[in-house]
């Protein structure tokens, strides 16, 4: 497969289950830390468009910031929205992932196994226990 980008928080267990999904399939994708290294707004741009998002859909609504910041007023427009994701990356929901399949927000983690390569898949528990690919390799969601 082509080269995979992962936008990834390791403190996140879905960004960590996705990451352990990537690698599962065989693939060592470009792990990018966001908080670390976060997009420009021409990157941060492209990942909307390419997921076929509105940059509301993006916005990560846990944590305190988001309701300190008062970002579910329908006042915000878009590019505000983007002013502070971009001032603030936490504020950007994760994992988002790309490969040559397309782009995605990868919550439920599943969701990555649609940007990857169909093959036979071995069986994977995420950290929680809930099997995504059981026995037979079979997808379970």
């Amino acid at each position: 497969m082509s080269k995979v980008t992962i936008y990834h928080n390791p403190s996140c267990g879905t960004s960590r289950n996705v990451l352990a999904l990537i690698r599962h399939v065989g693939v060592e994708p470009e792990v990018i830390h966001y908080l670390d290294t976060p997009p420009d707004r021409d990157t941060l741009l492209g990942l909307i468009a390419a997921m076929n998002i509105t940059p509301r859909e993006l916005l990560r609504k846990k944590g305190n910031l988001y309701e300190e910041l008062g970002l579910d007023d329908p006042k915000w427009t878009d590019g505000q929205l983007i002013d502070f994701m971009l001032q603030h990356p936490m504020l950007i929901n994760r994992p988002i992932v790309v490969t040559t399949a397309g782009a995605k927000l990868c919550r439920p983690s599943e969701l990555v196994l649609d940007l990857l390569p169909d093959q036979t898949l071995r069986p994977f528990t995420k950290e929680d226990g809930e099997v995504v690919i059981n026995a037979k390799g079979q997808r379970t969601k």
